[in-house]
């Protein structure tokens, strides 16, 4: 177990404010009220502290992929990590469904270990008018067979499912979702306003990375964005790595859906957190140059190269959003919409003690999850 530790100095960002001189303690693998006697005191004076991020949306990083082996998944995982990614789930890409329910098993195991906090399935039950980089030969319409079978192979692990929502069978396999408790989002689709909102009553509650691969809006033909955006009941991904958004967009959706509507993701895929190159998502041949992925074939967006300690830096310096809201888009509430806010998502006694260390211009210094350091406090 590791060693009890108290972080004093820092601006502790809580869920009810910002302590300035705050006092963080942690005892083996959780937040702690009291410190235990002789807990080492670290002195982060001058930094911040925030609760470490949840990940909705992430499809590999470091070189590998959620579509590889044990060691490709761990790779991408701890990449991740190191950027103050404490929570993640693993996104699958459309492939041929005995691909997919193979990955299926692989990933549940290592949710099961507590690497991953579960699966998210990106397709294949998706638009081929909205397909981005996904393959349209093997796209399917979402038969709510199918789409259980997809539930089965990920043995209780399946936190997500992307989906169109106006193909045949949209609406069955939402309700499938809501009632086996797996989120059903809308995304890669052309649905209307209509359809989006029939959606959302029939349980779809996620917006998958709002904006991207779907009709934009229309003042006689509003499309999926409007009713996302003005529905509670639904939380609306963003990927704020300025190639995927403009800066004005990002503040569209926050004025409408609110800071407590809203998840950063980063929808990244093998080359975050490595170099410009070559690379495959799913079937498809992707090129990377100056950290924008792009299919060869056609040119689309494939994903990104975003770490989560950049979306938040963006966010906070471009972006000029408070310090709170930004916290809540990269913990609280991924952390609350997968169910697990009993546990993480803020700095509270009796939660993991899962934390990033920030310097006052937001660049990432440290990385604690469950009590041990990932990256060790760079305070110099």
């Amino acid at each position: 177990m590791a060693p009890s530790k108290v972080l004093t100095g820092a601006r502790v960002v809580l869920p009810t404010g910002i302590e300035d001189d705050g006092r963080l303690v942690v005892d083996g693998t959780r937040i702690a009220d009291t410190a235990p006697a002789g807990a080492e005191t670290i002195d982060v004076t001058g930094h911040w502290l925030v609760p470490g991020f949840v990940d909705l949306h992430n499809h590999g990083g470091g070189g590998a992929s959620f579509a590889g082996s044990a060691d490709d998944v761990l790779t991408a995982v701890h990449t991740h990590r190191r950027h103050g990614t404490t929570t993640l789930v693993a996104s699958t890409v459309t492939e041929d469904m005995g691909v997919l329910t193979k990955q299926a098993g692989l990933l549940s195991e290592l949710a099961e270990q507590g690497e991953i906090a579960g699966i998210h399935f990106e397709g294949p039950f998706i638009s081929p008018c909205r397909k981005g980089a996904h393959s349209e030969a093997l796209l399917r319409h979402p038969d709510p067979a199918e789409v259980r079978k997809l539930i089965e192979a990920a043995r209780g692990q399946a936190k997500m499912v992307t989906l169109a929502a106006e193909l045949p069978g949209g609406i069955d396999s939402v309700r499938l979702l809501a009632e086996h408790g797996v989120i059903a989002a809308i995304g890669h689709t052309d649905a209307t306003y209509e359809q989006t909102v029939e959606a959302i009553d029939a349980g779809a509650t996620v917006a998958t990375h709002l904006f991207n691969a779907m009709p934009p809006v229309g003042h006689r033909a509003p499309g999926p964005i409007t009713a996302l955006l003005e529905d509670e009941r639904v939380t609306v991904e963003l990927i704020n790595d300025g190639v995927h958004l403009h800066p004005a967009a990002l503040q569209l959706a926050f004025h409408h859906a609110g800071a407590s509507r809203v998840a950063f993701i980063t929808d990244a895929m093998d080359a975050a957190g490595s170099a410009d190159g070559r690379y495959l998502l799913g079937p498809l041949e992707v090129e990377v140059a100056d950290g924008v992925a792009r299919l060869v074939e056609g040119g689309s967006i494939a994903g990104s190269t975003l770490t989560l300690d950049r979306a938040f830096r963006r966010a906070v310096t471009v972006d000029r959003l408070p310090v709170q809201d930004v916290v809540a888009a990269l913990s609280a509430n991924p952390a609350r919409l997968l169910g697990l806010d009993d546990r993480v998502g803020s700095l509270e006694p009796g939660k993991d003690a899962d934390l990033v260390l920030l310097d006052e211009d937001f660049a990432l210094k440290g990385v604690m999850r469950r009590g041990a350091w990932v990256v060790d406090p760079q305070l110099g």
